[in-house]
């Protein structure tokens, strides 16, 4: 008997039934996803995914039950459907678990619950950072920049602070002298305190930008950034000068990538995990751990070394 061939979807397969309630869970999904607290970005990657797997649910026969409608179906249409994107469509696991992601979501919204299914280990990798060239190139490009935008780039770069970290910083949360220098982080991610000495630069761009500072604060402002109405320098200003920055030195630069800098050439310098630690604010030795895993860099470097001239 010759196969059947399946019908299009146009207007004779308007009136299909299964079509039909893809078509309409779709339509919920995309409008509910319209209130979820999510970037933009992610409610289009999302959207997208399920678009497509709505898709690839057209092409099969339901011989294993309503993908949509039953729980065990759920889960044997998703797991195939793993296995296409793995397979067939030769899908990175970054991608896949994107795609699993998508998956969770819209079965959430459908009232059948976060299919069962196994997501793709990903490769253990270190935190990006700047590379040595990057970082000569950003302190070369700071230098042309004010006394309060250098300080506040280099201070992120030597100190691993974070952004609200920074932002809160007041004149007397930072002590210096002729050979010695410390920022306290009063109250840090989980609340926590913790002092980070700094270096002779640093030191040295904070003299600058405190001899400048009184011409720019407000009376009785106390923050130790500010901006040009005199008040307390606000986050968004703070990463403002950092990205601004990273342009210019051909970086795509934010505060993060900084901390990430900061501790990960302390790791790479055999420093104490503890210690680096402490200085990050890490509550957990594995958080910092991670920036002892090796880069894309350090693979490289690691297979090219095995060649031997013959």
């Amino acid at each position: 008997m010759a196969r059947s061939k399946r019908p299009d979807s146009t207007a004779s397969n308007k009136n299909d039934p299964v079509d039909d309630s893809r078509a309409k869970a779709l339509t919920a999904y995309l409008e509910w996803l319209e209130g979820r607290p999510l970037a933009a970005r992610s409610r289009q990657a999302y959207a997208h995914q399920v678009r497509r797997y709505i898709a690839w649910l057209g092409d099969r026969s339901p011989v294993d039950g309503d993908p949509l409608a039953d729980g065990d179906a759920r889960d044997w249409a998703v797991r195939d459907y793993k296995r296409h994107l793995k397979a067939v469509q030769r899908w990175k696991p970054a991608s896949v678990n994107l795609a699993l992601a998508a998956l969770d979501s819209f079965y959430t919204q459908l009232g059948l619950g976060r299919p069962v299914v196994r997501r793709e280990d990903l490769p253990a990798k270190a935190p990006r950072a700047l590379t040595e060239e990057q970082v000569r190139r950003l302190l070369r490009m700071a230098d042309r920049a004010s006394a309060r935008d250098r300080a506040i780039v280099v201070m992120l770069l030597f100190t691993g602070l974070r952004l609200a970290e920074l932002e809160a910083l007041d004149l007397d949360d930072v002590k210096l002298s002729a050979r010695k220098g410390l920022v306290i982080v009063r109250s840090g991610k989980g609340d926590a305190y913790r002092e980070v000495p700094l270096n002779a630069l640093l030191r040295q761009v904070l003299e600058e930008w405190l001899e400048q500072r009184p011409q720019l604060a407000r009376e009785g402002e106390r923050a130790l950034f500010v901006g040009r109405g005199g008040g307390r320098l606000s986050k968004r200003s703070v990463d403002d000068v950092v990205r601004g920055l990273g342009k210019d030195a051909g970086v795509k630069l934010s505060a993060h990538l900084l901390r990430h800098t900061f501790l990960t050439v302390l790791v790479r310098k055999g420093n104490d995990l503890v210690m680096v630690a402490e200085l990050a604010g890490h509550r957990r030795l594995e958080t910092t751990r991670r920036y002892s895993l090796p880069s894309d860099i350090d693979r490289l470097l690691a297979v090219e070394g095995l060649q031997i001239d013959y």
